[in-house]
């Protein structure tokens, strides 16, 4: 299953708890529920069935001289196809100075020009 499918089949709290935690990169539990203006046992649901999910990541912390979480995004698949133009990739991967008058550049939109879809 996707994550688009798996967010589809998400509560509204969930969605919400899914919502601030990639808005803010990252949050600890015993925020993240007071943020969302709900109990502390139901962020805490929120927040496993999320990692549960796969959506979010869960790690242990001490924050304020307490026990939490600290819950981040997990990392999403990356669609490197974006950057492949049939069997090469973009010559900019890697560069700090981009010459759209490079041959590399050229052959690498000619290539894109021509890819069928």
């Amino acid at each position: 299953m996707s994550a688009s499918e798996i967010e589809s089949d998400l509560s509204a709290d969930e969605r919400a708890g899914l919502e601030l935690i990639r808005e803010t990169g990252g949050i600890h539990q015993s925020d993240f529920w007071k943020e969302l203006d709900v109990s502390s046992r139901k962020g805490s649901r929120i927040a496993e069935a999320l990692e549960e999910s796969g959506l979010i990541q869960r790690e242990d912390t001490v924050y304020d001289g307490h026990n939490t979480y600290y819950l981040e995004p997990a990392p999403r698949d990356l669609d490197f196809s974006l950057l492949m133009a049939d069997d090469m990739l973009s010559p900019f991967i890697g560069e700090e100075e981009v010459d759209a008058q490079a041959d590399a550049f050229s052959q690498w939109m000619m290539n894109l020009a021509y890819e069928e879809y």
